[in-house]
């Protein structure tokens, strides 16, 4: 009878766990995206509005040193604010989800163009999947799902020389994404092209007022498709 009652009792915390968070986090191209545009839609269409909760803080024009608080260059040397936006961000999180029992958790990423010089570039990927890893332990979840927001063609086919850094960062993101079954990636190459603000736009580094809804959508559908995925 006791083992009985246990199971019970398990059982009914997991129906009570059906709370959905996605994590929105990065530099401008995330700080510009309104996610009530077409983010929250398509997830809370898809897990309803009681059981999505979105949280976003970005900055733009800022390297990934102020998430990754372990940081270093190729030199081994620290930035002077190492994570204080990511505690900036958790801070959020906590409240957002405090007494709230969480089915899934799931970080999506747009950042990278502050990252380019040669000694910050060579770190990348190490300083993201340590990102990652910073994000399940203080989370204590070990299944998080990750979206990342490939970089756009801007720094290829701007009209100064092309940026070789910028298309290292593009393959650095994509090979993250491939290389975990919990990662994916979008891309934004089409997003930066139109009108934004009532001007024209043409392969800027920031996207055109359609390009930032397309890109939520985007963001959404990869993010339920991971969901999805390991759904039990």
């Amino acid at each position: 009878m006791k083992i009985m009652a246990i199971i019970l009792l398990i059982s009914s915390y997991n129906l009570f766990a059906d709370n959905h968070l996605f994590i929105l986090s990065g530099q401008s191209n995330m700080a510009r995206l309104d996610p009530g545009i077409s983010f929250i839609p398509k997830t809370e269409k898809r897990f309803g509005k009681d059981k999505t909760i979105v949280i976003k803080d970005a900055q733009g024009g800022q390297p990934i040193s102020r998430w990754y608080k372990n940081w270093k260059d190729t030199n081994g040397t620290p930035s002077e604010n190492n994570g204080d936006l990511y505690d900036r961000l958790m801070e959020k999180v906590k409240k957002g989800i405090k007494g709230k029992k969480l089915k899934s958790i799931t970080f999506l990423w747009m950042q990278g163009e502050s990252d380019m010089k040669k000694e910050k570039l060579g770190v990348y990927k190490k300083s993201l999947l340590g990102l990652f890893e910073q994000l399940k332990i203080d989370l204590k979840n070990k299944e998080i799902n990750f979206v990342i927001g490939r970089l756009s063609d801007y720094g290829i086919k701007r009209k100064r020389k092309p940026n070789p850094n910028w298309v290292e960062m593009r393959k650095i993101q994509v090979a993250i994404a491939d290389a975990d079954k919990r990662i994916e990636w979008v891309d934004t190459d089409d997003l930066n092209d139109g009108i934004a603000k009532g001007k024209t736009i043409k392969n800027d580094l920031h996207y055109s007022d359609k390009g930032y809804s397309v890109f939520g959508e985007r963001l959404a559908d990869k993010a339920i498709q991971l969901i999805e995925k390991f759904d039990k």
